[in-house]
């Protein structure tokens, strides 16, 4: 199970726990992480999951994702992601997640 860190809007630094198989969104929303509001569930509709990708990798985001940040996401940068759209996997250990401010 990997360590996710998911820095919070004030600067808090939350590390979590995160089942592979679930979206990184789950597991924010399971552990509390503030400013992970997700609004439609991890539809891909609202991006109010938006963060920043810190350190680590991720694979590329699909279409859906992609098209969100452009047209829907506010505050977007090169590294911004969907938590609800990046499954968690044993790789993902040590990595950093930045939540977006809403």
């Amino acid at each position: 199970m990997p360590t996710i860190t998911f820095v919070e809007p004030d600067g808090t630094r939350r590390d979590v726990a995160a089942h592979p198989g679930e979206s990184l969104m789950a597991a924010a929303t399971r552990a509390n992480v503030a400013g992970i509001i997700a609004e439609c569930g991890g539809s891909a509709m609202c991006a109010t999951c938006h963060c920043y990708l810190v350190a680590g990798t991720l694979p590329e985001a699909e279409p859906l994702e992609a098209e969100t940040l452009e047209f829907v996401a506010r505050n977007t940068r090169a590294t911004s992601r969907l938590s609800c759209q990046i499954t968690v996997t044993d790789t993902m250990e040590g990595l950093v997640l930045q939540v977006a401010p809403q």
